[in-house]
């Protein structure tokens, strides 16, 4: 994380905190779901591969010999228009598919929920307003919406003074019951990182706080807040108290209804920030929006819980990005909160509310067995973060080619750089690829399609894995285990050449 104080944005904000990658851009995208193209079933051998195919493999061996990753390396690629295979190496093995996960969930939601589908945030008033009082109670209504963002709780608030509150004669409640309340998504994860956040119906800031540290004296200025690029709202539900100590750096409790960290004083540098997760993201946001509304002359009291119907009149209602829009952002910036919402709400929508994300994800598994026809993976979430999961890259190739080059996958992918062997990125590379990138420690995944001198496309998916390196690794090491960015970069790289070996050799 950056260590300066700036006001941040929701774009900034996701590339600050996060990484990702990119179906067609979908402008004027059909409201109605739209439907992978049924394609004929995919069968990923190398027997399958054409005879020219041979001296390519071999070549892509001393690739992946070249690489040292251990473990197991798996690709498949194909004609993405005719599904012939093209070439393939270890397809069938089931491996992490970390990130590239996130690209089965994007078609899950569009086959479910439809592009134009959206997470509505809005305020209730359960009594009529009486000069400048609501005569009943205010309800901060969440929709599940993974997006919501400081400066928009402010519109919110803004809005609600235009319509004339000023205050409650009852209470102020706040309602989360669009999405099951999680509070991390892989409880396996260090418990400081903010990409394993809780999941709520009501989300901020991707349920993250900020806090910045500066020495000061003996001591320490320690500020914690909810910023935006217009707002920054201090927050009191989230303390953070630099103490005396060596290690843990980060350590975690719930007390007295607060989230009380402690940071370890001999780990900081003078002045520094980052973003910390949230495990009760519901009570932030109503702190966050109570704190909003006060700056605008609206006093509330302190906001409590409530659950069922919500009966009463919509005051102000923030609709939230359309689903496409939600989407190309995920790919993009890799955000696991977005993945899970949109997958919990997809599962939600197909057969009833689900209670956690083992449930939801055995739902896309099902769905992915009839709708994409990959009969052998396994998910454990939406976002890949979590150990259990296992895709082959026959299987990921399988998906891809059910969704099609023109279908909307390829359009929200990310367009990866290719780069040369120094890492600069070549911006007149004669191959375009988008995909969907996928790091955990010694797991790198890709899937997607390039489209290569000729004008041919090409969908294919590439697995690394290093599982036992990876099961070895202690709590202490899994944010940044030794040698992982190394293994990683040369992961990386190995994507990379294989790409550019198929297109030299399978143009049209």
């Amino acid at each position: 994380m950056g260590d300066g104080a700036q006001p941040i944005g929701r774009r900034a904000l996701l590339a600050g905190m996060l990484a990702g990658a990119a179906l067609p851009a979908l402008a004027g995208a059909p409201a109605t779901s739209p439907r992978p193209r049924p394609r004929p079933a995919v069968a990923v051998a190398v027997a399958a591969a054409p005879q020219r195919a041979a001296p390519v493999a071999a070549a892509a061996e001393a690739l992946i010999e070249a690489a040292r990753l251990g473990g197991r390396v798996g690709f498949a690629v194909a004609d993405a228009r005719s599904g012939a295979i093209l070439e393939a190496r270890d397809a069938e093995a089931a491996m992490p598919p970390a990130s590239v996960t996130k690209a089965i969930t994007a078609l899950y939601a569009l086959d479910t929920l439809g592009a134009g589908h959206r997470f509505p945030t809005r305020l209730v008033s359960t009594g009529p307003l009486q000069g400048g009082s609501l005569a009943g109670d205010l309800v901060l209504v969440g929709g599940g919406d993974p997006a919501l963002s400081t400066d928009a709780l402010g519109d919110m608030a803004a809005a609600l003074r235009a319509a004339g509150v000023r205050g409650v004669a009852g209470r102020f409640l706040y309602h989360a019951e669009a999405l099951p309340q999680i509070d991390r998504i892989d409880p396996a994860q260090p418990e400081h990182v903010g990409y394993n956040p809780a999941i709520s119906g009501l989300n901020l800031n991707f349920n993250r706080v900020h806090v910045e540290w500066r020495r000061a004296g003996q001591g320490w200025r320690v500020e914690v807040d909810a910023r935006g690029e217009r707002f920054r709202p201090a927050v009191g539900t989230a303390e953070v108290r630099v103490v005396d100590r060596d290690a843990p750096v980060f350590a975690y409790a719930e007390e007295g209804g607060r989230e009380r960290w402690t940071v370890a004083a001999r780990a900081l540098n003078a002045h520094g920030s980052r973003w910390l997760p949230v495990r009760r993201p519901a009570v932030y946001a109503a702190e966050v929006f109570r704190t909003l509304a006060r700056a605008q002359g609206i006093a509330l009291p302190v906001a409590e819980r409530t659950r069922g119907a919500i009966r009463g009149t919509a005051l102000v209602e923030r609709p939230g990005d359309d689903l496409a829009t939600v989407l190309r952002d995920m790919l993009r910036f890799s955000t696991n909160l977005t993945a899970e919402s949109v997958g919990l709400a997809a599962s939600a929508a197909r057969g009833g509310p689900v209670g956690s994300l083992a449930a939801s994800a055995g739902r896309m598994e099902e769905w992915a067995r009839a709708r994409l026809g990959i009969a052998g993976a396994r998910f454990v979430d939406h976002s890949g973060l979590g150990d259990g999961a296992r895709v082959s890259a026959a299987d990921m190739l399988r998906a891809l080619l059910r969704a099609g080059p023109e279908g909307p996958l390829r359009g929200l992918m990310r367009r990866m750089e290719m780069r040369d062997a120094q890492g600069r990125a070549q911006r007149a590379h004669p191959v375009g690829v988008a995909a969907k990138t996928g790091t955990l420690n010694f797991v790198s995944g890709l899937g997607g399609y390039a489209r290569i001198p000729g004008g041919r496309e090409l969908a294919f998916a590439i697995f690394c894995a290093d599982v036992a390196r990876r099961d070895r690794l202690s709590a202490a090491e899994r944010e940044r285990p030794p040698g992982g960015p190394e293994w990683t970069a040369r992961a990386r790289r190995l994507q990379q050449q294989l790409i550019e070996r198929w297109a030299a050799v399978h143009r049209a």
